[in-house]
Formats: C-alpha cells, sequence, structure tokens
C-alpha cells in the first residue's frame, strides 16, 4: 500500500502532494514501483499532533484526489481512503475510492460501519481503545480493541470476508510500557493477530518508535529503520505493508517472504 497525504500537517512531509498534477504524477511512480494500491490520507491521525481539519475540508481533499487518480486511465490499481469519518469515507466512495481504511476501527464514527456496509466495500479496521489502560500487555489490549471492532462490524451488516485488520503501530501512547516499547512488543508477536483469520496491515513508515529505537528524530531519516521494522512484520505474517516508499520497501518484503517459507517448525 503506497501512501499519498493531501494533508499538508502529515508528520512527514515527503509523503504529501497537493496539486492534481502532483498526485497524478506521484501515484503512476507508485504503480510502476509495484504497489498494489494507493491509499490517499486528508487529514493526519498521528495521535500525537494537533491537526484538526474541518470535515467538509478533508472530505474536499481527498475527493479531489482520488479523482484526479481515477480519472488518470493509466493508473490502474485501486484506491483506499484513510479516514475515521463517515461523511468522508461515503464522499470518497462516491468519488471512486475502492476501500476504506479506518484506524480507529468504527469507534470514532458511528456511522462509518453503517457506510461501509451499505457500499459493500473492503475495510480496515485499525485497533483503537481511549483511554489505553496502564501498565498493560499490547497484546492483549490490540486483540481485544480489534474483537470489539469486528463486532461492531457484526452488528452494522459489514461483509467479514472483506475485512482486514491494523494492529494500529504508532497509534497507542500509553506512559507505560513506552510507546516504542508496545510498538516493538506489537511487531514481535505479530503472528498472534492470526487468530481473527483476516489480512493483517502493518503500517510502520518511518514511525516515532523507529526514531526513539535509532535516535532519528526527523522521519526523512527513518527509511532504513522502516524496512527493517517491515522486514520483521512480514516475516512474522503481515499480509499488506503500508508505505510511503514501495520501491524500497518491496525488496524488504519479498527478502522476508522468501526466508519466512523456509521456516523450519521446530522438532519435539
Amino acid at each position: 500500500m503506497g501512501v499519498i497525504n493531501v494533508s499538508p500537517e502529515s508528520f512527514y512531509k515527503g509523503s504529501v502532494a497537493q496539486r492534481r498534477e502532483e498526485i497524478i504524477a506521484r501515484a503512476e511512480a507508485m504503480a510502476k514501483q509495484g504497489a498494489d494500491f494507493i491509499d490517499i490520507g486528508g487529514k493526519s491521525t498521528a495521535p500525537y499532533l494537533e491537526t484538526e481539519v474541518p470535515v467538509e475540508e478533508e472530505a474536499r481533499r481527498v475527493v479531489e484526489a482520488i479523482r484526479a487518480i481515477k480519472e488518470n486511465t493509466s493508473i490502474r490499481i485501486p484506491v483506499s481512503v484513510d479516514t475515521t469519518r463517515a461523511f468522508v469515507a461515503e464522499k470518497a466512495i462516491e468519488a471512486g475510492a475502492d476501500i476504506v481504511n479506518d484506524v480507529y476501527g468504527f469507534k470514532g464514527d458511528e456511522k462509518m460501519a453503517s457506510v461501509v456496509a451499505e457500499y459493500g466495500v473492503p475495510v480496515i479496521i485499525g485497533a483503537h481503545m481511549d483511554p489505553v489502560p496502564e501498565n498493560s500487555s499490547p497484546i492483549a489490549v490490540v486483540l481485544e480493541a480489534l474483537r470489539e471492532s469486528i463486532e461492531i462490524a457484526r452488528r452494522h451488516g459489514v461483509d467479514e470476508e472483506k475485512i482486514v485488520v491494523d494492529p494500529a503501530i504508532g497509534f497507542f501512547r500509553p506512559r507505560n510500557p513506552p510507546w516504542y516499547v508496545w510498538d516493538s512488543t506489537i511487531l514481535a508477536n505479530l503472528h498472534v493477530l492470526r487468530t481473527f483469520g483476516k489480512p493483517i496491515l502493518v503500517g510502520v513508515s518511518r514511525k516515532s518508535f523507529i526514531g526513539a529505537i535509532t535516535g532519528r528524530k526527523s522521519p526523512e531519516e527513518r527509511l532504513w529503520g522502516s524496512l527493517a521494522a517491515t522486514a520483521i512484520a512480514v516475516y512474522n505474517g503481515a499480509h499488506i505493508v503500508r508505505t510511503h516508499d514501495p520501491l524500497e520497501t518491496i525488496d524488504a518484503i519479498r527478502v522476508a517472504e522468501f526466508i519466512a517459507r523456509h521456516r523450519i517448525t521446530p522438532f519435539h
């Protein structure tokens, strides 16, 4: 999943494209580099940034970007919309979005599950719990948060065959354990999410836990750490990787997948 943000507030400025020509060029490049689909975000969802944007402005941004991509016949890969708001999701779908990516897992807007069910689109549900219990097990919290979202989906008639789960790396910010320990614990034990029997999406690209581990304060300096985290995620069971850098990330994925296929089950 290649990322294009049309929100200037986004934490990684290298992912931002706002002019129509720039959006099309970025999407074309990502498709050529091997991205299977493109994720369009019109509002930063980073939990540590004050980036509130009016819902109408978020919708305008993503609709213009989606139309630009869909009207360009050379770009033939699906487009997802990264939003927590039902109004934005509906406008994006009407503009041609194929997938909804909701990092709040239907918990940010009570109408989101109904919109997804009505249009029958695939959905990525992020693990979300607010507040996050202090001194809790990252794995237990993520599993419970995803169970809650899947139950919301069932109640609203969302097609369960079209659900992808996301452990929401970078979105949990408890004081204890520290966020970078939390995220690392999730990645090290990602295989546990297979219990849901659904595809697993992981987004680690240039995130702050990588900076905390490596000492790289700027997202622009976190590519190499992102590739390492990506390889670990794929080795441990991730089916989809969300990235700002498809070209470099694909090689990390291929190597991790190849090595994982040669894993030997221990003898007992």
